[in-house]
């Protein structure tokens, strides 16, 4: 017996990762943002490796470079760094504990901000402050909480509840 499949759900989550990621926050808040974006691109590397692959993170990087107003290139050259470590490690996240994936996409999130600060010193940009740093930490304990709710949407297990 196979399971329907929601094909749906991934361009639905990315539009809703993009949306998530321009959302004003206070001052205050704005260091603790996820990456919305990495986080649900994280999920589908995972789960769905024939749909989505490096080209396909370098595509969806392009559109949030296109919306946000960093630099070009810059969040496709980071999801592809992203779902390059993904792929070579899916083998063996897909049957951690949730407990377990956490940590490691909170060390694949931090991962990305020392991409993201090399970048910038590559290319001369202002760095990041310190407090950016922290942005890890609120994708590791937001995981979970991504992690079944796209799962439920792409196998659709929360019409049976």
């Amino acid at each position: 017996m196979t399971r329907a499949r929601h094909h749906w759900v991934l361009p639905v989550s990315l539009i809703a990762a993009l949306a998530l990621s321009l959302l004003p926050l206070p001052q205050l808040l704005l260091p603790l943002r996820p990456y919305w974006l990495g986080l649900v691109l994280a999920y589908w590397v995972i789960e769905d490796p024939d749909r989505v692959g490096l080209g396909f993170a370098f595509l969806v990087g392009l559109a949030g470079d296109l919306v946000s107003d960093g630099l070009l290139g810059e969040q496709a050259l980071r999801l592809v760094v992203m779902a390059f470590i993904l792929q070579r490690f899916r083998a063996r996240l897909r049957f951690f504990p949730l407990s377990q994936q956490a940590l490691a996409v909170g060390g694949l999130m931090l991962n990305d901000r020392i991409v993201t600060s090399a970048i910038h010193v590559v290319l001369r940009e202002p760095a990041l402050p310190t407090a950016f740093w922290l942005s890890p930490l609120t994708g590791m304990l937001l995981w979970p909480l991504i992690f079944l709710l796209l799962d439920a949407l792409r196998l659709g297990s929360w019409r049976r509840r």
